[in-house]
């Protein structure tokens, strides 16, 4: 991994923690959190699908 890839991880890592800290400080219900997350992964996977089937990754 290049030097970069290893700032934009770390940067990327940092807004994490500060999203999650954010979204925890409303207090939404467990149930609506896993819900988010998996429409999130879902949509994560349908991309990364979508970009495996044009020979882009």
């Amino acid at each position: 991994m290049t030097t970069l890839g290893i700032v934009s991880l770390i940067s990327m890592l940092g807004w994490l923690a500060l999203m999650i800290a954010n979204y925890r400080s409303y207090d939404v219900p467990h149930g609506k959190t896993l819900r988010m997350i998996a429409i999130w992964v879902g949509l994560f996977a349908l991309v990364a699908l979508g970009f495996k089937a044009l020979g882009l990754a």
